[in-house]
């Protein structure tokens, strides 16, 4: 398969054509794109991607049971014993970094918010140790407002793809922004995330066993070879590692 995409002699009407085009080839590749985090409210699903920093959400999943049933609010975290805390998040690495994040968000939402998670990226963002990526995690899954989450897959599949040249996250999530329809920022983003934990590896991508690779400039980066490229493809449980 050779390259068909030139993304150097491309419009910007075409870079948004070719782009909408990716977010629905992914949806057919990954019909069950999905959060991998566990919740069941807000203030869980803010908790638990504050926990995914650097950790694997596989991990995060397996922590999370315990803390949710022993902080079940805001409150909760505010008036948390530091070392038991500790204690429960020490597998997901950074622990003492994380604890004091979840005590100050449990403080700052029992003080500011009558304890529930705001709904707003404004607010959101005022919160000890939440950024963009957070916030839009947490507006996207617990609020259905959509949201651009940019961690190192979306990242790297944007820049393979070409639809931005940036670095800086927050860059690059206001280059996606202009390119895919604000209905399907959430969940363009699960089906970037599950294609580059499944496919679109860092190192080597599985080129030759890749649906998106008429709509890919970068097409050539990993094996062509569909049998060589069918070896790297990761499933479910390898993916969430």
């Amino acid at each position: 398969m050779a390259i068909t995409v030139d993304a150097s002699a491309e419009t910007a009407l075409a870079r948004t054509r070719r782009a909408r085009r990716i977010v629905r080839a992914l949806g057919e590749l990954h019909p069950d794109a999905r959060i991998a985090l566990r919740f069941g409210n807000p203030l869980e699903l803010l908790v638990a991607t504050v926990l995914s920093a650097q950790c694997t959400d596989k991990k995060v999943n397996e922590v999370t049971p315990a803390v949710f049933d022993r902080y079940r609010d805001a409150g909760a975290y505010a008036a948390a014993d530091r070392e038991e805390l500790e204690a429960l998040l020490r597998p997901t690495g950074f622990f003492r970094a994380k604890a004091n994040s979840l005590i100050g968000i449990g403080t700052v939402l029992a003080e500011r918010f009558g304890g529930e998670v705001p709904g707003r990226l404004a607010d959101l963002v005022t919160l000890p140790g939440v950024g963009r990526k957070t916030a839009n995690v947490v507006l996207g899954h617990a609020f259905g407002v959509p949201g651009i989450t940019v961690d190192t897959h979306v990242g790297r599949l944007s820049r393979r793809f070409a639809l931005t040249t940036e670095t800086d996250p927050v860059r690059v999530e206001s280059d996606l922004a202009g390119l895919i329809e604000r209905r399907d920022w959430t969940i363009a983003s699960d089906r970037m995330i599950f294609h580059g934990r499944r496919i679109c590896h860092a190192r080597r991508p599985a080129c030759g066993a890749c649906a998106i690779a008429p709509l890919c400039p970068s097409f050539g980066e990993g094996p062509t070879d569909p049998l060589q490229a069918a070896r790297l493809v990761r499933g479910d449980a390898e993916a969430a590692r």
